[in-house]
């Protein structure tokens, strides 16, 4: 004879094995807490016992939620997968949706290659929320989404005066205070390596350096400052027309650490004793910056602390969707290493 196939187990069976009604059975595997603990307790039990798996597409219609959250990073492959920066906030996202038992969904989009295909996606029935990262100041993405009655938390934020809610370092602060570093280091002529002007990190994290530079009564100067676009690449580039403007340098900042290695390499090249003829400071204290040679003075910022942040925020604005969102600035540190 042959033996049927076991069923997949129904919500009315769970109900019967809890030896509650439906409806509170559903309360319990929706999340409610409009149901007893004792309830909860057996339906999560019957569950367990049986094996039951809910239908995701039903409970979508009852809950009007995915449980799902997409994160868009406006960069591209070679960037998100290639820089340490996007790898840790990416494991702090996955680490508290996960906590949260939400499913993340990741979606690449450098802005010259958008098209329509992901704003058709980012709608409520596909998604719950959405985070974005690394923005320029012409991507019109969060209003749009934000149009379509979705919660948006922003990694870092678009413009200066965003109004919605983002998590970002405290990026004038960090870069104010590897200035004053290397004042204390009894540097005088100091360049920097600036980020993307059309992004708020590369002005901000500017905006710190010639802060620094006034408190100390030190020259602005443009021809001590080159802008990158975070790549090492960028960075060398950037120290080699430094260096043809203004041999008498004794000190860079830059605007990240990948930079940093890029500045450092060309250092070396020239014949450059670091940090004794040049001192060299970093942001993000990227692992890459304790195995540069010499290990990297640098800014500390937690990637994957902004990305638990910025789930977190989402949370919150979900929960709590007629509240204005708080902004949250985490802390910037200098780690001295070897370089300055």
């Amino acid at each position: 004879m042959t033996r049927q196939p076991r069923t997949r187990p129904t919500l009315e069976e769970v109900a019967a094995a809890a030896g509650v009604g439906r409806g509170t059975a559903s309360r319990v595997i929706n999340g409610s807490d409009k149901v007893s603990e004792r309830a909860r307790q057996a339906v999560e039990g019957a569950i367990a016992e049986l094996g039951y798996v809910p239908n995701q597409a039903a409970r979508t219609l009852v809950t009007q939620r995915t449980d799902a959250v997409a994160l868009v990073i406006a960069e591209s492959e070679e960037r998100v997968f290639g820089e340490p920066f996007f790898a840790g906030v990416v494991r702090g996202i996955g680490t508290a949706l996960s906590d949260a038992r939400l499913q993340l969904v990741l979606l690449l989009a450098a802005s010259a290659h958008r098209n329509g295909r992901l704003d058709e996606y980012l709608t409520r029935q596909h998604v719950d929320g959405v985070l974005l990262l690394s923005l320029h100041d012409d991507d019109t993405l969060p209003e749009r989404i934000r149009s379509r009655g979705l919660p948006v938390v922003l990694g870092g934020r678009a413009t200066e005066d965003q109004a919605g809610a983002y998590v970002d370092a405290d990026n004038v602060l960090g870069a104010r205070l590897a200035v004053d570093h290397l004042v204390h280091r009894g540097r005088r002529t100091i360049a920097t390596i600036a980020g993307p002007a059309d992004m708020v990190v590369g002005r901000t994290r500017h905006e710190g350096y010639l802060a620094g530079l006034t408190a100390a009564g030190l020259e602005h100067s443009d021809d001590l400052v080159v802008h990158g676009d975070f790549s090492q690449d960028s960075g060398e580039s950037a120290m080699r027309v430094l260096l043809s403007r203004r041999p008498d340098l004794d000190a860079v900042f830059c605007a990240n650490d990948l930079m940093a290695a890029g500045a450092l390499r060309v250092l070396r090249e020239a014949g450059l004793d670091v940090p004794r003829a040049v001192s060299v400071v970093g942001f993000d204290d990227a692992p890459l910056a304790q195995s540069t040679h010499p290990p990297l003075t640098t800014v500390h910022q937690s990637p994957e602390q902004m990305g638990r942040e910025m789930v977190a925020l989402l949370l919150d604005t979900m929960r709590h969707p007629d509240e204005p969102p708080e902004p949250r600035l985490l802390e910037t540190r200098l780690v001295v290493r070897d370089s300055s």
